[in-house]
């Protein structure tokens, strides 16, 4: 016996995993609208002067989007080709991880606030829309940040040991001096930190003019420091455009293309 039409998986597949039909659009376009509005009433609700008058009504729409995106992830694995595949892939996690919120908030009550999550399926606009130009600039900075990951890791180790190295000199010269604040070494480096990061919160500040010319070397240095990691990423970047496409092929996804594309009809790679 034929199963109904809605239990088809091949059919519900197209509906939730492809944007390239009708149906598919319009449940995008829904869950996209059903997610902004769960993230309009979680806001809401976290504000008493708002969510006071409302109550129930915002319990009640709390329930139904819990409804809602515990449907969207049981169908997901239901019609998905591979259940473990998606369950363990990014997307699968995120969908798992935004859906349970609501049960947990019976056990823990800030828990529910995690379904906020799930903001990060509004990257499917992109897909749903057919901004490929704008999804391509995406993945190309996701690619680069990727490839800068060891050099931007080894730049981060080089300032850890900086700011414990500064922090320690800190201590030497401000932990004797009378009404310090500089008590310990880790709030020395804390300091060293907070002062090289150009963040300066103000609680702890040297009194001694050894010090404070120290410190002042420091923000200067934060300067010229912070503009690294940026620079590692745009050159990488600009390698990561400037690829040219060989063998008539796009250099993303490997699909064909024709002499004269400026894009890929296959994944909107922007081709050189």
């Amino acid at each position: 016996m034929k199963c109904p039409t809605w239990l088809d998986k091949e059919r519900l597949y197209r509906i939730i995993f492809l944007a390239d039909t009708p149906a598919g659009k319009t449940y995008d376009v829904l869950l996209i609208i059903g997610i902004l509005a769960s993230i309009i009433t979680a806001f809401v609700e976290s504000m008493p002067s708002l969510s006071h008058p409302f109550q129930l009504t915002l319990e009640i729409l709390e329930y139904v989007f819990a409804v809602i995106f515990t449907f969207d992830y049981a169908a997901r694995l239901y019609c998905t080709r591979r259940p473990m595949q998606y369950a363990l892939s990014f997307f699968g996690i995120i969908d798992l991880i935004s859906t349970l919120p609501p049960y947990l908030a019976f056990i823990f009550p800030g828990a529910r606030y995690m379904l906020l999550l799930r903001s990060i399926r509004f990257i499917r606009v992109f897909r749903v829309f057919r901004l490929f130009s704008f999804l391509n600039e995406g993945y190309l900075l996701l690619e680069s940040l990727r490839r800068s990951f060891n050099k931007i890791l080894v730049f981060f180790l080089f300032v850890l040991i900086l700011v414990t190295c500064i922090g320690t000199l800190m201590y030497i010269v401000e932990g004797n001096a009378p009404h310090t604040q500089f008590t310990d070494l880790g709030t020395s480096v804390y300091y060293a930190i907070v002062t090289m990061t150009t963040v300066g919160f103000g609680d702890v500040t040297p009194v001694t003019p050894t010090g404070k010319f120290l410190s002042s070397m420091v923000m200067l240095l934060g300067y010229t420091i912070i503009a690294v990691p940026t620079g590692i990423v745009t050159a990488t970047f600009v390698d990561e455009t400037s690829k040219p496409v060989q063998h008539g092929c796009c250099p993303r996804c490997g699909h064909r293309v024709r002499k004269n594309d400026r894009f890929c009809s296959q994944c909107g790679e922007k081709l050189v």
